[in-house]
């Protein structure tokens, strides 16, 4: 059966969950299990998605999932009890629901109104490896642009510094090229790509980017490789099971290693699970409830929900000019636009006071009631999923000529599908990264054009060689 979304799911499998659901969880509320029926479908549909498409719009509609609908739903059903306060569910169980479940769905069916067959997700193979194989340096180039722009990325200013930032993508996108456009695997450079970013991520204590890089490096993988369904799902049960202990383990190591004085590097992780082990606290309630709450973005909307209209008027768009404002226009035309990381409006919306040097956000969602409420908030989301959506078809377009681009839908996405990133810092991220590759597709045009093949040859190609085989 094909499910609305253009990928085949196993039914079966997704009732079985939701049974598994009613019995670990015997007193959940009707809202809290439609919640989890959502997100579950959302996950399944990343599953069956991977080794056909690079799933950006999946993607987004599981992380909105994950952190709008499965943390509320943990919270609500338990968690909150071994929650500090100020991290607690602030409204009624359904007061929640009856925005988020909307709110979510309607961002989803942006994603999806017109993708077609999934445009600008589902890479042409064919023309891609000709193109690599035409272009054997090209990969090389961009891994070497990456690391070089990661290198020197902290000595700008901040404006300077992002730029480097998105061109430090660029080695995963050269590892990509590899991966998809090789006639032999390229272990090596594979390994100095993927490996800097297990280095970076146990060195800084932060490890997002070792986990967002890491879904759409399966991704890619798994489009050329075609594993089979046990495979894919050994893969995902030890990718979870690795994303469990990093959520457990994170404040321990971090500890270790921002306070304790220790390196940070595979020894001082070992030392943290080992620590825990001892300690029982790796999957204790208080331990649980910690993790839950940074996969948990509902309660801070449940803030904003209690602040606004009781202590702080709708701000009916002028707030969402200031973040389109901050997306969209460079500093140097408008000097006081919003900063990334700047508290002002989430302190005035959510009535939270943040310590100094900490950072949080009222995500889209957040966003959307503060601005129009909630049946407002809701046709907001939808509009956010249909711009996104949007995107994905222009790299579609683009595609045609330069199949290559698709590539880079995981650099443009990769704020943009975090609902715990501040609105204008996604917003932002997404204009900026779409702006340097159209630049880079003007002044670069004609290597990226060259050896590329359009859909139109490569049908050609293909009923030729077809018929040839017929005719044989």
């Amino acid at each position: 059966m094909v499910s609305l979304f253009n990928v085949k799911i196993n039914w079966g499998i997704y009732f079985g969950i939701l049974v598994l659901i009613l019995l670990i969880i015997p007193g959940i509320s009707i809202w809290s299990f439609l919640a989890l029926m959502i997100a579950v479908h959302q996950f399944m549909l990343v599953f069956y998605s991977y080794g056909y498409v690079i799933p950006v719009r999946y993607w987004c509609g599981a992380m909105m999932s994950l952190q709008m609908l499965v943390g509320p739903s943990f919270a609500y059903n338990g968690l909150d009890k071994y929650q500090f306060i100020k991290y607690r569910m602030q409204v009624p169980e359904y007061d929640y629901f009856s925005y988020a479940i909307p709110a979510v769905i309607l961002f989803i069916l942006g994603l999806h109104i017109s993708a077609g067959k999934l445009k600008g997700e589902k890479i042409n193979e064919p023309a891609v490896k000709e193109f690599v194989q035409n272009n054997p340096d090209i990969p090389y180039v961009f891994i070497a642009i990456g690391f070089f722009s990661s290198m020197v990325s902290g000595f700008f200013g901040s404006e300077l510094a992002n730029v480097f930032y998105l061109l430090g993508s660029f080695k995963f996108i050269g590892a990509f090229m590899l991966l998809l456009g090789g006639r032999t695997l390229k272990v090596l450079p594979l390994v100095i790509v993927f490996g800097s970013i297990v280095l970076s991520s146990l060195s800084s204590a932060m490890f997002h980017d070792l986990v967002t890089w890491a879904v759409f490096f399966l991704a890619v993988i798994t489009i050329k490789y075609k594993p089979p369904i046990t495979t894919k799902g050994l893969f995902a049960l030890g990718f979870f099971v690795l994303i469990i202990i990093i959520q457990q383990l994170k404040n321990t190591y971090r500890e270790a290693t921002q306070f304790q004085g220790k390196q940070g590097n595979i020894e001082a992780f070992d030392d943290a699970y080992d620590e825990a082990r001892t300690n029982g606290t790796i999957f204790d309630m208080n331990s649980l409830a910690q993790s839950n709450v940074r996969i948990n973005q509902g309660f801070i909307v449940t803030y904003v929900m209690t602040n606004i209209p009781a202590r702080e008027p709708f701000a009916d768009g002028a707030e969402l000019y200031k973040i389109l404002e901050a997306a969209f226009l460079p500093r140097i035309i408008a000097p006081n636009k919003l900063k990334a990381g700047d508290n002002t409006f989430f302190t005035k919306y959510s009535g939270i006071q943040l310590r100094r040097y900490t950072s949080m956000s009222l995500s889209a969602m957040g966003d959307g009631y503060a601005n129009f409420g909630i049946f407002g908030g809701c046709i907001f989301m939808f509009v956010l999923g249909w711009i996104f959506n949007l995107v994905l078809n222009g790299f579609q377009k683009f595609s045609r000529n330069f199949p290559v681009i698709l590539l880079f839908t995981p650099m443009v996405f990769y704020f943009p599908m975090r609902p715990d990133t501040a609105l204008q810092t996604g917003l932002g991220h997404l204009v900026k990264s779409c702006f340097l590759l159209y630049m880079m597709l003007i002044f670069w045009k004609k290597d990226l054009n060259k050896g590329a093949v359009s859909e139109k040859v490569l049908r050609s190609k293909q009923s030729l060689k077809k018929a040839r085989l017929e005719g044989a």
